[in-house]
């Protein structure tokens, strides 16, 4: 950023500002907030998220509207967007806007010597259910590094341990990811990025408060130079809680430590090491399963959740970038009874995963590229002295997988991928891959389709469970296989400041892995095996956002969701029946609406209103472990979030959870919050 010793900024200033939308360049419009006062002002151009979808100048609306209040003219730019417009044709019309601004400065009380830019990557929203699929069908990473549990039940993660305070991003890939990601992704992908430093020096620094005993505090310490970026963030939350089982009285207390690490450096143009670290330590109490509805059952864990990566990035040249990487995964939980109850066993459980890649991204053209690349995965699980059968067993994958992407006509972009995965003590896998997009000549419509196979490993823990009757020979029991078809529309109407997004989904997956119970008095038999039938999920999902105008806005979204669960067969030590099912816990109709507004004379004042409507969804019962079928009912939760930003330091925010204290479960016999209360203060050095 150059800069003019002359142009003086004060953040504690406060001017009134005027909006303006023009052209900046053929078809691609500029917005501009600039400062009433004397000037001259200090510029930025802001370069918004989204560059996979249709967000447009207007996305930080509110960041730019402050910034300009303190004294600097902000041009927030659109740009061209793929797939119509490959990399690098973003790039090309930034510089072009900055050129513009410095050209334009003048015209808008603006230091032409004094021009810098800004801009932000999409985000997104967790869920553990993709496409109505349980979390075990969905693969996990942070920071790059594969976080599912190698030494759970299935091999999936756990998000309850996820603090969000020290996330940047999180990036959803709905559908069939298995020819890029592998075992497990045939719900799809959920990418999860911590924080990195951002130029200069900065503090953060926030607490929360709030019903139930609950109390959240942030720090973080930040920066970056032309080589070197770093970021130390700690965060602990703590609560009281509230009783797991609706029939009991007592608390369930929970704590979590975080801290994460990262840091790059950059030596030359074409070289660069990073270094991401994430370890939590966990305490939490909860209820297991009762023989009876009213029966309390007290027990702890205490567990470690850590993920380290270190990655070696080289750009040959132009067209070809490299990308090594070692990554470890090291998860352990410790469970017992609680404090007090005179019973010292303990259960220990970890799991360990080591992993090296090489990923290659070559550009033949603006048209067509390849991602291409190897990936070795080393699986260890132990247990303790009372699970000797199971302790130290492991597994290694060695996979390699590429991904060829297309632009075979103006309108029309497709990719193919396919991936294959040697496993040490399992079948051989293959999957594969291939989407098409057509983009319509006004660059606001677009119809996209995909198909892919998919498949997932049998865990370490299916394989050698201690109290399992199956042979641990290999073949004892294989993989789980799918197929997947979506086809989708984008369409933006920018006049009335309106998008929205519908997709239909359809997958198929066999041999399915259950495990029964003999229905022994000591229920310690148990067998893991593939079941004969298949299971079916298939729906539509609308998403849709509404901007009126600078002080309401909307967000709605709706999933529908049949499933068959064809593979739940006959239970013959409980002669019951599940075939035909809705699948457990999969809600038909699931609506979330996000309505956000601000006051015309309160600008600094945001409120937000989450609303979450379910419809009925079946589940087990858990008395007297009968396993009967039961149904969960329907439900309707609100949640209001107030913001207040004050001296343009401080974020001051109140937080109502479950505003009209609903009484609702999403598994039988759980309990969900109550009406809840929080307050917090936020501080940005």
């Amino acid at each position: 950023m150059a800069s003019n010793p002359a142009v003086a900024y004060n953040p504690d200033q406060r001017f009134r500002i005027t909006v303006r939308d023009m052209e900046y360049r053929d078809g691609l419009a500029v917005r501009l907030y600039i400062p009433e006062g004397t000037g001259p002002f200090p510029a930025l151009v802001d370069v918004h998220g989204g560059v996979w979808s249709l967000n447009d100048y207007t996305a930080n609306e509110t960041m730019n509207r402050e910034l300009a209040g303190s004294g600097i003219v902000i041009a927030a730019v659109n740009f061209r967007q793929p797939p119509e417009h490959p990399y690098p044709a973003q790039v090309v019309d930034v510089n072009f806007a900055i050129r513009w601004l410095k050209s334009k400065a003048t015209d808008f009380n603006a230091d032409p010597e004094t021009v810098g830019g800004m801009g932000g990557s999409s985000g997104g929203n967790v869920g553990i259910q993709l496409r109505g699929l349980e979390k075990r069908y969905s693969t996990v990473y942070i920071d790059g590094v594969k976080m599912s549990d190698p030494s759970s039940v299935s091999g999936d993660f756990d998000f309850n341990h996820i603090l969000t305070s020290q996330i940047s991003r999180v990036e959803i890939l709905k559908g069939n990811q298995s020819s890029v990601y592998g075992s497990g992704a045939i719900g799809g992908t959920i990418n999860i990025t911590t924080k990195k430093g951002k130029p200069g020096l900065h503090k953060d620094i926030s607490y929360t408060t709030g019903s139930h005993g609950t109390n959240n505090l942030f720090a973080s310490f930040s920066g970056a130079d032309d080589n070197d970026n770093f970021y130390i963030g700690f965060e602990r939350f703590e609560t009281d809680g509230i009783s797991q089982m609706m029939h009991n009285e007592e608390k369930d207390r929970y704590r979590n430590n975080t801290l994460v690490l990262n840091y790059a450096h950059e030596f030359t143009d074409n070289l660069k090491l990073e270094s991401n670290s994430r370890i939590a330590d966990t305490y939490l109490q909860y209820d297991k399963e009762v023989d009876t509805a009213t029966a309390t059952h007290n027990e702890e864990e205490d567990g470690i959740q850590s993920s380290s990566n270190l990655s070696l990035i080289y750009k040959l040249n132009e067209k070809f970038n490299n990308k090594f990487t070692l990554g470890k995964t090291y998860i352990k939980r410790i469970y017992g009874a609680a404090s007090g109850s005179g019973n010292t066993i303990k259960d220990n459980y970890y799991g360990d995963r080591y992993t090296f890649g090489y990923s290659g991204n070559y550009k033949f053209n603006l048209d067509n590229s390849i991602v291409f690349g190897y990936e070795r995965e080393d699986d260890q699980i132990g247990y303790n002295k009372d699970l000797t059968g199971m302790s130290n067993k492991a597994f290694y994958t060695n996979s390699g997988y590429f991904d060829f992407q297309s632009r075979l006509s103006k309108n029309i972009y497709t990719t193919f991928g396919s991936r294959f995965d040697e496993n040490s003590i399992a079948e051989n896998e293959d999957s594969h891959r291939v989407t098409l997009a057509y983009l319509f000549d006004d660059k606001l419509t677009k119809l996209k389709s995909s198909f892919g196979t998919g498949f997932r490993f049998p865990s370490l823990y299916e394989l050698y469970y201690v109290y399992a009757a199956n042979s641990k020979s290999l073949g004892s029991v294989k993989a789980e296989n799918s197929k997947s078809f979506d086809f989708g529309i984008e369409k933006n109407f920018p006049d009335f400041g309106l998008n929205f997004e519908a997709n239909f989904f359809n997958i198929e997956y066999e041999d399915v892995l259950e495990g029964w119970e003999d229905g022994t008095s000591s229920g310690l038999a148990y067998t893991t095996q593939n079941m004969p039938g298949k299971v079916k999920s298939k729906g539509l999902e609308f998403s849709s956002n509404w901007k009126k105008n600078n002080f309401l806005n909307f967000g709605l979204n709706y999933t529908f969701t049949s499933t068959y669960d064809g593979a739940e067969a006959d239970d013959p030590n409980r002669n019951q029946n599940y075939t035909n099912n809705q699948m457990v816990r999969v809600p038909r109709n699931i609506i979330n609406l996000d309505t956000n507004f601000r006051l015309p004379r309160y600008e600094n004042l945001d409120f937000t209103l989450r609303t979450k409507w379910s419809d009925m969804a079946r589940d087990y019962g858990n008395g007297n472990r009968t396993y009967r079928d039961e149904r969960i009912d329907d439900y309707l939760v609100n949640d209001l979030l107030i913001k207040y930003n004050f001296l343009n330091t401080y974020d001051m925010f109140f937080n109502i959870t479950n505003v009209l204290d609903e009484k609702y479960e999403t598994s039988r016999d759980y309990s969900q919050m109550d009406r809840s209360f929080n307050f917090g203060l936020k501080r940005v050095y």
